[in-house]
């Protein structure tokens, strides 16, 4: 069974000082590069949004960040400007390890985010990333990063739904935990059939 670790936007605008901080962001970064060496493929994600997407509470009118609103995939939460295409803060962290098989961009199309590393959020359009790992056989995956409860819990559902032995490793995540938000992604988690660790 080969086996990837998974890295999900461990990049400057969700670590402390960034745009859209996850609190202690940056203290997991030891420990993922610790882990790299122990995969058969490291794979990491990349936020990349477009100046003016439309997931910025910037472009909507008197719209603040983490208001809501519906777009045609569904409810969305608008968010402070962060990983602009090119910006330091798309950077990932400056101590982390990015010698990688392949880094994904998601959330790059204007009209629809992306918190998933396998599927936009209208949930149909893919990244790519499921047709890499199974050409390249890969059938397990460990997925650690930013944030628990957005980007690696969406990213984990996705996998499981796809079929792939999924596991998170919790001591190498950081949550926003936005009105018990963290609670309700470790449940879906866990309901979707991923390994918590």
């Amino acid at each position: 069974m080969t086996h990837a670790l998974i890295v999900i936007d461990v990049q400057n605008d969700f670590c402390p000082g960034g745009a859209l901080a996850v609190p202690e962001g940056d203290v997991i970064v030891p420990a993922i590069n610790a882990m790299m060496d122990r995969f058969d493929a490291v794979i990491l994600t990349q936020d990349w949004h477009p100046t003016g997407h439309s997931s910025f509470a910037s472009s909507h009118d008197g719209k603040a960040p983490f208001e809501t609103v519906q777009m045609p995939y569904g409810v969305q939460v608008l968010w402070p400007d962060h990983c602009v295409q090119g910006s330091t803060g798309a950077a990932f962290h400056s101590d982390l390890r990015t010698d990688a098989d392949l880094i994904i961009r998601k959330g790059f199309r204007s009209a629809v985010d992306s918190y998933s590393a396998f599927f936009e959020n209208d949930q149909t359009t893919p990244t790519g990333l499921e047709g890499y790992l199974r050409t390249r056989g890969i059938t397990k995956l460990t997925m650690v990063g930013l944030a628990t409860d957005f980007c690696v819990h969406f990213s984990a559902v996705d996998a499981a739904r796809l079929g792939f032995d999924v596991s998170v490793d919790l001591s190498a995540c950081r949550a926003i935990d936005m009105d018990g938000s963290l609670q309700a992604a470790l449940d879906a988690m866990r309901n979707a059939g991923v390994n918590l660790i």
